[in-house]
Order: C-alpha cells, then structure tokens, then sequence
C-alpha cells in the first residue's frame, strides 16, 4: 500500500529547486558547472542587517514571536508601503509569515474553493500553479510571447474571465521575464479587474530591482486596494535569502485568514530574522543600490551577449535578475548528435554540453523559452555564454 497522499504524489517537483540541485551534484562530481538556475543574488547581506541580527541575538530575542509579526516590524512594514507604494495599511491587515513563498501559500489556503479559478499571465513564478492546485483551485494561463515583452493585455486578460474566476497572479517586475507593467497598463488591467470583481495577488518581491526607476503597486490604481493582496519580502533586494522573511498587505478579513492558518502551520516567523528585517526595511533603500546597479551592468552584458548568439530572441528585461529567451528556433534540429524537441530538451543540453544549467521555459508556463539568472560574476556570465555560443551553432 502506498502510503504517500494523492496530493503529494499530484504535486510538481520545483524545477528551478530542481536544477540547482542537477547543477550541485555535477559539481561535486568535479565537473565545472556554471548555474544560471538559482534566483539567488550573489552578494553577501549587507553589514547593518547583519550587525541588527546580532543585536537581536545579544538582546535574547530568543522566544515565540507573534503569529503575525512582531509590532515593530508590522510599523516598519506600514511605513515602508507608505513610503514606496503609496499604499497604507492598518498593523491589523500586515502578516509576516517565512518567506513570501509562505505568503502566497496561506493566501490560496484562506482564499481559494476547490473548482476556483486563478487566471496567471504565463510566463509566472514556478510555484504559483502548485500552490493554487493545492487549494483546489483551477489554474488558468494566459500566454504571452516576447514579441509583446511578456505582458498580459486587457483584452486578454477579459476573455480569460469566466463565472468561476476568483483571482489574479502576476508578479512585476517579473520572474521569470523580467518585465514590469507599468502604471497605465496596470490601470487598464484594473478596469477589468475591478468590473469582474476579481481578487489580485501582487507579488512584488522584485520591486527594488527596477532598472526604469519607476514601480507601481496595482493595490495604488483607484478601486483596487480592496481587491488586492501585496506580497513582499526582504530576499531579493537586500540579500536575505536564508532569513526567510516575507510579509503581504491585505484586506483585513483576508490578514486574519492568513494570520488564522499560519498560527496552526508554523506560528511566526523567525525571531531573529524578524529583528534584522525591521533594520532592512527601515533603511533608506538607496543605500543597497549598489546591488540593482550591478544587476542592471550584467543585464546589458548578458543581453549583448545573447544577441550575437543565433537562435536566442531576446525581450530586454527591465528587471529582476533574468532573462527569458525564446529558443523555439532551435526545436527540431538536431545539436551535437542531440534532438532538441523543447525546451526542456534545451535546457538539458546545455547542461551536458555547455555545462550551464538553465531552467527549462515549461515550469514557468512557456515552453518556448529557458531562464537565465544572471545573479552571478560577470566573469562567470562571460564564459557561460561562451559555452552557449560555442554549443548551439547550427
């Protein structure tokens, strides 16, 4: 008898989890492995996050935190909505939870019936139609191609409404695309949204990755605020991966819903982590600039590079740290005695050939494209694209 759940064995394994994990075995194996997989940044956290951690240990912040977040945090976060996004919150409609990927779990566990449906601008984050399946809810994918710099239209985003739909899932600026809506295409999407009466998951995790300077939160558009869950967190922009803090802005019947589900799953989120997060979030975030700077460098090398490489058509992401080209002019030839059929064939050729791990365009909703993180040296993005070039010739 197996004794593994239904919904376990239904679930998708994170192909992006996945292949950083093909790529770490490879290595220790001795094979020189260059991993374009992981949306990790390659800097260290900085210092004054660090040193606060430390304070927070030295002060015994040691016990049970509140479910939703410590209150200094919740003021920290409020001011933070304020001062970015124009948004404002009460403390009672700010959760902090571990991660953002936590956030959108507990939104879909306190929104989503089984048979709803979550409309998802394809391409989208991995994780958003595993975690909408395990709600019992309906993914439903509205394609986007290059060519319209992967941005879901109004008059897609209407004829994907139907009587079941429930929500919207979208992240700006984009994983895996690196594309940003901006605030006059957030609005007309807004029309729709508001006129249809459906709920919308901002993820805007990437928000101080923006190489146009300008980001617009949906949740600021007229008649959205009360239709809108803003999902942050301190892991990308402030190199804070293993802290694991996230948080969201919500309704307020809608916070206590995640508040509710998160006390009988984990409780709150690390304490220390918490402490560090209030220094984060309280600095002024020209002063991690440095790191959108760096990324913004890399992301003209590794566009200039993808451009001499036949094959690869390319969007110029405007930011995050990705970049998702379309590689369907390579499906059907045949590469060093191997058959590329899609992009997952692609993606793995490049790791057998080039030894560059990618991830294949398919887990995020578009399978003519492969991602690229290029939150690596750019001495490595040279020599991975190198490899790339050297490999695909036709």
């Amino acid at each position: 008898m197996n004794p593994l759940s239904d919904r376990i064995k239904n679930l998708s394994v994170s192909q992006t989890l996945a292949m950083a994990a093909k790529a770490r075995e490879l290595k220790a194996q001795g094979i020189d492995i260059i991993s374009l997989s992981l949306g990790e940044p390659d800097f260290f956290t900085p210092d004054v996050i660090k040193e606060a951690a430390k304070r927070a240990i030295d002060e015994n912040w040691s016990t049970y935190s509140p479910v939703d977040g410590y209150v200094e945090l919740k003021q920290a976060i409020q001011h933070k909505f304020k001062r970015d996004n124009n948004l404002t919150y009460d403390l009672n409609q700010i959760v902090v939870s571990t991660g953002a990927k936590q956030s959108l779990y507990n939104i879909a566990q306190a929104m989503i019936n089984p048979g709803d449906e979550v409309i998802l601008p394809a391409p989208y984050w991995v994780s958003y139609s595993e975690i909408v399946k395990m709600a019992g809810g309906i993914p439903v994918e509205v394609p986007t191609t290059v060519e319209s710099d992967f941005k879901m239209t109004p008059a897609q985003l209407a004829a994907a409404v139907t009587p079941k739909t429930k929500m919207m899932w979208f992240s700006s600026p984009c994983n895996p695309s690196g594309s940003i809506y901006n605030k006059e295409e957030l609005t007309a999407l807004a029309e729709v949204l508001v006129k249809n009466n459906i709920y919308v998951v901002s993820d805007e995790i990437y928000e101080h990755i923006n190489f146009t300077g300008n980001h617009c939160s949906i949740a600021s558009i007229p008649g959205m605020f009360d239709l809108t869950i803003t999902v942050n967190g301190v892991a990308k922009a402030f190199a804070m991966t293993g802290y694991r803090i996230g948080y969201i802005g919500a309704p307020e019947a809608i916070a206590k819903a995640c508040t509710k589900l998160q006390g009988q799953v984990t409780s709150g989120a690390n304490s220390i982590a918490q402490r560090a997060t209030i220094t984060a979030i309280e600095t002024d975030p020209k002063t991690f600039s440095y790191m959108t700077e760096a990324f913004h460098k890399r992301r003209d090398l590794v566009v200039g590079l993808l451009k001499e490489i036949p094959g690869f058509k390319i969007n110029i992401p405007e930011g995050a740290f990705y970049v998702f080209p379309d590689v369907s002019e390579f499906f059907g030839k045949t590469l060093k005695g191997t058959l590329i059929n899609n992009a997952d064939d692609f993606s793995l050729f490049l790791l057998e050939h080039a030894n560059v791990a990618t991830v294949t365009g398919a887990a995020f909703g578009n399978a003519n494209c492969i991602r690229l993180s290029y939150a690596i040296s750019e001495e490595l993005l040279k020599e991975a694209l190198r490899r790339i070039k050297d490999v695909t010739a036709f």
